[in-house]
């Protein structure tokens, strides 16, 4: 049911209410009066009848009754004469009044009061009055139909004016509804205009706001969807670079280790063994190929120091923990004044390749910054397996983090370690240590170490 038909229903009714009291209101007017009209001419036409016709009735009946007949009907009043046998003499003229119309006998009886009579002993007879509410019952209801036809008018007056009144009141809701149908259909740029009635047009601008704060938000998602699969692409494309670039570094590693290696070796025993030769027969061939093998040696020990750095091989060839054994070797033997520890407490478990290695380029990106930016002369890695996943650890005595720190964090290296280790699912903090120094801090968690986990 509408709204528009049920303010109708409900002014209708109350209207068809009201034109209910105000007829029944004068129905009971229209009963008074009758009643008073009855009762009091029956009184007034027994009283007069009682005074009037003792002389006539004292000459008999037939007397009585030619001045009945004479004076004729007395409205509101039926007026029998019977003998004292009981037989009637004399019964009054219907009247004349509206002859041939009645009222509905509903009406009638509803209108009229009861019936009174009056009866007037005579010697030779009985004269009896009774009151005949017919005829005022008839005007009543002539009064009563073109006030019912009047009313039945109003009635539909009314609410032909509150269906009209209502219709536009209500038409600006009706356009409120078919915006909310438009915007549930997927059209967040509707707008309403401006509506007539205050409480529609506060309606309207309350809608207009609504669906400009959901149309900044639904851009606003779009533009954070947007943003977050370009950064999920840039993320998996780092991804894959910094996989290409791992395998480019273990190519050229091996390519050092194997090859160039293998060169720089045979040289370095090819100018040991003419220097041999030379010996006591060319001493300048001698030096110069002394020369040629001390620097073989030179570039093999450069070349043995760069492979790691490229890639770790022993990473490969014997796991996580010996690879960060021999990092904190090479560290130590590069840096004689600085003290490392390490602590690796890996147990059985066995992290894929790709965990294992962003976990060792976490320790050497921290340890290289421990050293270079902090200054740092005591280091301890800490390398474990924790509730949720494997835990890294390194802490330092150096320096700690500058005051600007936070203008920092996004410096290249951080930010790639970061990037690695969200990449395996991991998390990656840096802060200060709890007695000065730097606490760095990596954690992959158990559904990545998982795979690795045996």
């Amino acid at each position: 049911m509408t709204l528009r038909l049920k303010i109708h229903l409900i002014v209708g009714a109350l209207t068809l209410l009201f034109l209910v009291a105000l007829l029944a209101e004068q129905f009971d007017g229209m009963r008074k009066s009758v009643n008073e009209e009855v009762v009091a001419a029956n009184r007034v036409a027994a009283q007069m009848l009682r005074r009037a016709v003792w002389g006539a009735a004292a000459q008999g009946p037939e007397a009585l009754r030619a001045y009945l007949e004479g004076m004729g009907r007395v409205r509101s009043n039926d007026i029998t004469l019977v003998d004292a046998a009981g037989a009637e003499l004399y019964r009054s003229p219907p009247s004349t009044y509206k002859e041939g119309r009645n009222a509905p006998d509903w009406f009638e009886d509803l209108i009229s009061p009861p019936p009174s009579s009056q009866s007037i002993q005579f010697p030779d007879g009985t004269l009896t009055v009774r009151s005949n509410a017919s005829r005022a019952a008839l005007d009543a209801w002539d009064e009563f139909v073109p006030l019912m036809g009047q009313s039945l008018l109003v009635l539909l007056a009314a609410n032909a004016a509150v269906f009209w009144l209502v219709g536009r009141a209500v038409r600006p809701f009706g356009r409120i509804v078919v915006a909310l149908n438009e915007v549930e259909t997927g059209r967040f740029d509707t707008e309403l205009p401006r509506l007539p009635g205050k409480e529609a047009g506060a309606i309207g601008e309350a809608f207009n706001r609504m669906v400009g704060m959901l149309r900044r938000n639904i851009e606003s998602e779009r533009r954070a969807a947007i943003a977050e699969r370009e950064l999920n692409d840039s993320r998996e494309l780092a991804h894959w670079v910094a996989g290409q670039i791992e395998q480019e570094r273990r190519s050229i590693a091996r390519e050092l280790h194997d090859e160039l290696g293998q060169s720089v070796t045979a040289i370095r025993s090819m100018a040991l063994s003419i220097a041999q030769r030379a010996r006591g027969i060319d001493a300048e061939s001698e030096r110069a190929a002394r020369v040629i093998a001390d620097e073989s040696s030179r570039l093999y020990e450069a070349m043995h120091g760069l492979i790691p750095r490229l890639a770790p091989l022993v990473l490969d060839n014997f796991g996580l923990r010996e690879a960060l054994a021999d990092l904190v070797e090479r560290t130590r033997r590069s840096h004689p004044d600085v003290r490392i520890e390490l602590d690796a407490q890996l147990a059985d478990a066995r992290p894929s390749a790709e965990v294992a290695l962003t976990l060792y380029r976490a320790a050497q990106e921290g340890i290289t910054n421990a050293l270079r930016h902090g200054q740092a002369r005591t280091l301890r890695l800490q390398l474990r397996v924790v509730a949720d996943g494997i835990e890294l650890q390194l802490l330092d005595d150096g320096r700690g983090l500058p005051a600007d720190w936070p203008e920092h964090r996004g410096q290249r290296g951080l930010r790639w370690l970061a990037e690695r280790v969200e990449s395996v699912g991991g998390s990656c903090s840096v802060e200060r240590g709890s007695t000065g120094g730097v606490r760095l801090q990596v954690s992959v968690p158990v559904d990545e170490a998982a795979e690795a986990l045996a």
